[in-house]
């Protein structure tokens, strides 16, 4: 994937503020619940891009409030957690628009719990803010599991699931928001922030490096 070619098909929300990089990391910040999670996972996710694909990466994490206007110059935003979200009405509105206006969200339970108080309180948001229907189950062919790497068989499992943590179950899934034909929120019940929270360094100790789903979710995010 060309730099140039990523960089060109930014979502529109995002094309006016690319500058010097085609992705950089944005993590949402939101009033309630706590968002500060998975601290070394943007760095990881960071450079994995550096070293699979030609995008020209911004080194650093962005830390921008789901209230502030600046969301909107971000081609990529992170939201995560272990407790409740229960957004503002600022937030509420910010969060619409991006998602309907060509933006994308990666959303993650920390908790891998369905039944648990992040998830819970998250998916009544989405049904508030989009409608009962709207967050559905991808099916296994969906373009995603296919943007970059091959992934056949769905997403893949974490550590987490298969170890027992949360709810104690493999979540064969994962859900999103469509608009117009496009996924703008891809939503997480694995516990993927903390699967790849840890130092970028260690990686080469893996049998295979689990952060190139997060390669698929980016490039993904940009060129659809």
């Amino acid at each position: 994937m060309l730099a140039g070619a990523a960089g060109a098909m930014l979502p529109s929300i995002a094309r006016s503020a690319a500058g010097a990089y085609d992705f950089w990391f944005t993590r949402l910040k939101y009033d309630s619940g706590d968002w500060d999670v998975d601290a070394r996972m943007p760095a990881n996710l960071i450079t994995a891009l550096i070293d699979y694909t030609n995008l020209r990466v911004d080194p650093k994490e962005h830390v921008v409030a789901l209230a502030d206007p600046k969301v909107f110059n971000a081609p990529f935003c992170y939201l995560a957690g272990h407790k409740l979200v229960e957004f503002n009405p600022v937030e509420r509105r910010n969060f619409e628009r991006y998602v309907r206006n060509g933006g994308f969200v990666l959303v993650d339970d920390c908790n891998h719990d369905i039944d648990g108080l992040f998830a819970k309180s998250f998916e009544a948001q989405m049904a508030s803010i989009f409608g009962p229907k709207a967050l559905k189950t991808l099916p296994n062919t969906h373009a995603l599991y296919r943007s970059f790497f091959k992934f056949p068989d769905g997403p893949p499992a974490t550590g987490f699931e298969l170890n027992g943590w949360g709810d104690d179950l493999v979540h064969e899934y994962l859900k999103g928001i469509t608009i117009d034909g496009r996924l703008g929120l891809l939503y997480s019940n694995k516990d993927y922030g903390c699967e790849w929270d840890y130092d970028w360094r260690n990686k080469r100790f893996l049998a295979e490096d689990n952060t190139k789903f997060a390669v698929n979710i980016v490039m993904y995010a940009l060129n659809s």
